[in-house]
């Protein structure tokens, strides 16, 4: 039986955006990246939302996190009047420095969270029942700066 190029777009498609759902991009901005990237070609919101089968605000709101990701980038063309988007070529780089600066940036903010608990606690005054739990606490911060540091090494060695 031989596939459609709609059958075969749609099936990679699928596949693909379910391993792009790994780095927290929700079904949508998943497929509609998969898909972006799949064709090569820019389009506009109105082609994706055809395309895609959703609506034109569905599409705004996913390119707009595809954007800020740095996944997708507006592209000009002569003669067309309305914005263009097109998914960034580089596919593993692009991901993994966006996948890092997310890891990175949590794990700091949780760090310095878990800090300021830390700080608020009297070690003097704990209960001998709460003195395992602080002791836990930073363990659990050490955990969060091991994160970013691997991380950042990561991204050192890209």
């Amino acid at each position: 039986m031989e596939q459609t190029n709609d059958q075969l777009t749609n099936k990679i498609v699928t596949e693909f955006a379910k391993t792009i759902e790994l780095f927290d991009l929700t079904p949508l901005e998943a497929r509609l990246f998969a898909y972006l990237y799949l064709i090569e070609n820019p389009m506009t919101l109105d082609e994706m939302s055809e395309a895609i089968g959703k609506s034109k605000t569905s599409m705004s709101t996913s390119i707009r996190s595809l954007l800020d990701l740095k996944l997708v980038t507006r592209v000009w063309k002569k003669g067309v009047r309305k914005d263009l988007y097109q998914a960034n070529a580089q596919l593993f780089k692009t991901f993994m420095n966006s996948y890092t600066n997310k890891w990175i940036d949590a794990a700091n903010h949780q760090r310095s969270s878990l800090g300021e608990i830390q700080k608020s606690l009297d070690i003097t005054s704990l209960d001998d029942d709460l003195l395992p739990i602080y002791n836990r606490l930073s363990t659990i911060m050490d955990f969060h700066k091991k994160i970013e540091t691997f991380f950042l090494d990561m991204k050192k060695n890209d």
